[in-house]
């Protein structure tokens, strides 16, 4: 081999192979979305077509042919493809963020309810959020100190979460 040819990665059948099943995993990924997520992808008309048909192919053999052909209508039009695929990794980074924030507030919430943890962690919140009824909190704990009410521990997270959501 000549020292001055670029070696070219994934010239073999496969490579190939594996690019074809990572375009089929996208389409896989792309046909198992919510109908929320489906309205908001940002495709063209007629990969939209062949995607809403294969979100609607009921049986099992036929869904997997369908998205088959799906994935190559994909590999056809490589624009729509890493379009696609960024849009489904914003998608992952947000629900991340999401369920990050989400443990966040369960923690803070725990940490209210537990005694030995209570007051740093209200003083914790009243800085985060200062709009927040921390009388209002405090009592809540306190009732699920005293009586362990799972009601106002509900009550607690669901405040916590209107004040982040505010924020």
């Amino acid at each position: 081999m000549d020292a001055e040819q670029p070696i070219v990665e994934g010239r073999g059948r496969s490579a190939k192979k594996r690019a074809a099943k990572e375009v089929e995993d996208l389409a896989c990924r792309l046909v198992d979305l919510p109908e929320a997520e489906f309205a908001k992808l940002p495709i063209d008309g007629d990969l939209r077509g062949e995607l809403a048909l294969a979100r609607s192919t009921s049986g099992h053999s036929s869904r997997r042919r369908q998205i088959k052909h799906f994935a190559g209508c994909l590999r056809r039009d490589q624009e729509q493809k890493t379009i696609l695929e960024a849009y489904l990794q914003g998608c992952q980074v947000t629900l991340a963020r999401e369920k990050q924030a989400f443990h966040k507030l369960e923690n803070l919430r725990d940490r209210l309810c537990r005694q030995e943890e209570f007051e740093p962690a209200l003083v914790e919140i009243g800085q985060s959020w200062p709009t927040i009824d921390l009388n209002k909190l405090a009592n809540l704990a306190r009732s699920v100190h005293t009586h362990g009410d799972k009601k106002a521990a509900r009550e607690i997270f669901r405040r916590l979460r209107a004040a982040a959501e505010v924020d």
